[in-house]
């Protein structure tokens, strides 16, 4: 006859499979959106219309996302993991629900705001309950699998996204997140105790306002920045002194209140913001790897806009495969070694991505992608477990969504960057090689070479993509495109191979700061917490 511990343990052991469970739907779910709403864009747009506005159904979802995850973090520590998480998958459906059923495109990018809130309290929060439940190198084992199925789904995304499309309606888009949120919800829901609250719950609402209004802030100028509006415009320039205001206010704030959003003692340790610097500088590497290769692959091998999901596969395979390997490595390589190795190795797949030209094979650029997406497994879920070994519990929420938060933002600052980096050099190259060319065209050719022109000042990336499209070419006479495919091939190879060299250079520097981190000692994960510390349900 089992004793009591030896019952309550397996019962324990029984509500953490239906937590992890509920973790794993919640953020395959989750991180799935995204990918399947980009896919639907063409079909939303042919339905509500709203072209010019369509951009803002992405960054109204990332400006919220992004901006609420330091809040969910540091909630889920003053009034536990429960109440936040729940609320945050409540709001995500209830944002789908909405989402569904938008009648104009303004709706939608409202609704679109709402169901970011949701997913910026849903982002964080499973690697937190996992930081809470496992130890050690259990911890790291399953922060590797949590990230395989953040890359499993952009491999999924495109393919789910096209089929609802075609089978049903854009509409199903959304609502297919009711049934698998309302699953989630329940599963984490039983696995998941509320946390008793000694004592009144001090919320930061000035560190709240002034962090959301600066993030904001900032994300719109990068977002914009060059683009819509000239990085010297009035308009970029207000946006970029509200972020220095606002930030400046926040970290004021910060240092003078109990309960802070984002405590400024923390940047005092070497480990936190060694991790974070080299996550945000990792992110401006993946995010513009995965924003420029499909062009390479397009517009140079030729693959078509819906294979070229398919060639992306290496990279997402191998990120995975790396993730889930990395996760049972780390306890033998040590978090700083595998951190560097990895780096190191995304370093090398952005060097061979820059050695990529006209002659090269569409097999040796998967490879290339594949050596990327090792490098990007290895680091990305250690990140995490370093932040969450090395604080304690009662601030495992704010170093956890802190990991979040500033990859989200090196990303975002990434396709800044590199965009602009793109677009400096292309209209360099072209002014040089295609402006004269046009310019020899006889004079009945004068409204089309105008258009071109005013491209290649505005937006040469656009021109890039809009010219190499099938569609767009067939309306161009064969004499012309004889003369301008070859010139716009040349000038998109050498702007990618700069493009891919400035990408190395941010890997570079966050190689170089993996090896400032400290040891980080993996706690011991072969003993079971007691089950009266653990976040999951008691009887």
């Amino acid at each position: 006859m089992q004793d009591t511990a030896a019952i309550s343990l397996q019962q324990g052991n029984e509500k953490r499979g239906v937590l992890v469970f509920g973790l794993l739907v919640a953020m395959l779910f989750s991180a799935l959106d995204n990918t399947i709403v980009g896919t639907a864009m063409p079909r939303i747009v042919g339905d509500l219309g709203g072209l010019s506005v369509m951009t803002w159904l992405t960054t109204a979802y990332m400006l919220c996302s992004t901006a609420v995850v330091p809040i969910a973090g540091k909630l889920a520590d003053l009034i536990g993991r429960k109440s936040v998480y729940v609320t945050g998958l409540v709001i995500f459906i209830a944002g789908s629900a909405l989402c569904g059923m938008a009648d104009t495109m303004n709706q939608l990018i409202i609704f679109r705001a709402i169901q970011g809130i949701g997913g910026g309290v849903m982002m964080p929060m499973a690697m937190i309950v996992i930081g809470d439940i496992f130890e050690g190198s259990a911890r790291a084992k399953m922060q590797g699998v949590f990230g395989a199925v953040f890359g499993l789904s952009s491999i999924l995304g495109p393919q789910v996204g096209g089929w609802i499309v075609d089978s049903l309606n854009w509409r199903w888009v959304f609502y297919i997140n009711l049934p698998v949120g309302v699953l989630a919800t329940i599963l984490i829901s039983m696995g998941l105790k509320n946390q008793r609250v000694s004592g009144p719950v001090k919320i930061d609402l000035g560190g709240m306002f002034t962090m959301v209004a600066g993030v904001v802030a900032l994300l719109l100028a990068l977002t914009f920045g060059g683009k819509d509006y000239a990085w010297g415009s009035w308009q970029i320039l207000s946006l970029f002194t509200a972020a220095v205001v606002f930030l400046a206010a926040f970290v004021v704030i910060e240092r003078n209140v109990s309960e802070p959003i984002m405590p400024m003692h923390l940047f005092k340790s070497r480990t936190f913001t060694v991790i974070n610097g080299v996550g945000f500088l990792m992110s401006v590497g993946m995010f513009g790897s995965i924003m420029f290769v499909p062009l390479y692959l397009q517009g140079i091998l030729g693959v078509s806009a819906s294979a070229s999901g398919t060639a992306m596969l290496p990279m997402m395979l191998s990120m995975m495969l790396a993730s889930i390997l990395g996760g049972q490595l780390v306890r033998k390589v040590g978090v700083r070694p595998q951190i560097a190795a990895g780096m190191i190795l995304m370093g090398a797949g952005f060097y061979l991505l820059s050695t990529m030209g006209m002659d090269t094979t569409k097999w040796t650029a998967m490879v290339n992608m594949a050596v990327l997406g090792l490098g990007m497994g290895l680091v990305m879920p250690i990140l995490t477990l370093a932040l969450q070994e090395s604080f304690p519990k009662s601030e495992l929420g704010v170093v956890t969504s802190s990991s979040q938060f500033f990859r989200q933002i090196g990303g975002t600052f990434g396709m800044t960057i590199l965009g602009a980096v793109m677009n400096h050099h292309s209209s360099k190259l072209l002014n040089a090689q295609l402006v004269p060319t046009l310019e020899k065209f006889p004079p009945q050719a004068h409204g089309m070479v105008q258009q071109f022109e005013s491209m290649i000042q505005k937006s040469p990336q656009g021109l890039y993509s809009s010219l190499l499209s099938p569609e767009t070419m067939a309306k161009i006479p064969m004499n012309v495109q004889e003369i301008i495919v070859p010139i716009l091939k040349s000038t998109l190879v050498d702007t990618l191979q700069q493009v891919f060299l400035y990408g190395l250079v941010f890997v570079g520097i966050g190689i170089v700061l993996s090896f400032f981190l400290g040891k980080v000692t993996l706690s011991d994960s072969k003993r079971h917490k007691p089950l009266d510390e653990a976040e999951i349900a008691g009887n």
